[in-house]
């Protein structure tokens, strides 16, 4: 930055001889500046503050005929800046600047801005952050426990609104990307086991390396940013993925299980009936029915709720009526028939089907929510 300070010293006595013919200021090396009283201002919230050198400082000394004295020098300065981190990485910093005078106290010395205050080189272009004018420009009065005085003090805040077009193609596009790869499993089958586990443990582990690395280049902070709620989002989302590929395995077992669990005595008697040896054979079992019955049966006429069956042995007793058991029809069977289709419906697989349409939505409603808040905080 350069610095421009300027103030009237009534006890110089200046002679003419030391301006040129039509001037009214002559220049003075920068060794004359020490000869002179000089104000003290220093910047209250740096870190470190210093004139530029090359082979000498950057600062020049300038007398006026109406005793002004102006100094004016190009200084680095590291300035301190609490910032806040919640709604990063579409967060807006206010950093101030404060100038106070470090011996003397608002009785001895009061700081002005000048008319012009503070200029910002319009070519000046930052990498994170867009930087526009001064906000405001303050003058007041600070009370300095360590110094058991008020101080003039002067104040300038800036405006810093980070750009998002960085984070978009690093981070956020990335991330949903992976997200919408974990959803690819459900178009896989159970018997692509292995291939469905490696997509959803490789995107699980591509999100956490990619959030890690966007982690450390902001400091750690105690609170929850906006990036960390997005981070969390997408991964809560491929976690359950995983969760579901667990939860159809599971189902499937259990399916695979009812579906082998076939007696060994219905093959025999089955072929008893065919000899004739049995009439009437219904073999139940977990999970389904099986009702056999013979080639010819001839039906006779009985009570209301009995059924004779006549086979090859000849007339035999009427026997009880017998209820057909069905499939149980709740969340937890494996599988069932629809009423309407007679479709036998399995439960892993509908699961599938359901998740290619929940989990999309369901993400939609996270980005719709998202983004819309974070825009209306920051504005």
């Amino acid at each position: 930055m350069f610095v421009h300070q300027k103030w009237v010293e009534s006890r110089l006595d200046l002679h003419d001889d030391i301006f040129e013919e039509g001037d009214d200021h002559v220049i003075l090396p920068p060794e004359f500046f020490d000869n002179l009283w000089q104000p003290d201002p220093y910047f209250l919230n740096s870190k470190i503050s210093e004139i530029a050198t090359l082979t000498h400082k950057f600062s020049s000394v300038t007398l006026y005929k109406n005793s002004t004295v102006r100094y004016a020098c190009m200084m680095h300065a590291i300035i301190a800046c609490q910032m806040e981190f919640q709604l990063y990485p579409m967060d807006i910093q206010i950093c101030p600047i404060y100038i106070e005078s470090f011996s003397y106290h608002n009785q001895k010395i009061r700081l002005k801005w000048a008319d012009n205050g503070v200029t910002i080189n319009p070519e000046l272009k930052l990498l994170q952050y867009n930087l526009g004018q001064p906000l405001q420009l303050e003058e007041t009065d600070g009370y300095m426990p360590e110094k058991y005085g008020n101080f003039s003090r002067l104040a300038v805040y800036f405006r810093f609104e980070r750009q998002i077009g960085h984070h978009l193609i690093q981070t956020f596009a990335p991330s949903a990307l992976v997200v919408m790869l974990s959803w690819f499993s459900f178009w896989l089958g159970l018997d692509a086991i292995p291939g469905r586990v490696t997509l959803l443990v490789t995107c699980m582990l591509t999100l956490v390396t990619m959030f890690t690395g966007m982690r450390a280049d902001i400091p750690p902070v105690a609170y929850v940013k906006a990036l960390d709620l997005w981070m969390a989002g997408c991964m809560l989302f491929v976690f359950s993925a995983l969760g579901e590929f667990v939860v159809v395995k599971v189902l499937d077992v259990q399916y695979q299980y009812q579906v082998n669990k076939v007696p060994k005595v219905l093959p025999m008697r089955i072929s008893a009936m065919e000899k004739g040896q049995c009439v009437g054979t219904v073999a139940n079992w977990e999970g389904g029915t099986v009702n056999v019955r013979p080639r010819k049966p001839t039906q006779t006429p009985t009570t209301p709720g009995q059924v004779s069956l006549q086979g090859n042995g000849g007339p035999q007793p009427p026997l009880p009526p017998v209820k057909q058991p069905t499939r149980r029809q709740s969340i937890l069977s494996v599988a069932w028939t629809d009423t309407d289709t007679g479709i036998e419906k399995i439960m892993w697989r509908e699961i599938d089907k359901m998740s290619r349409i929940v989990f999309p939505g369901l993400f939609l409603v996270f980005v719709v929510l998202y983004w819309p808040i974070l825009i209306f905080k920051t504005s």
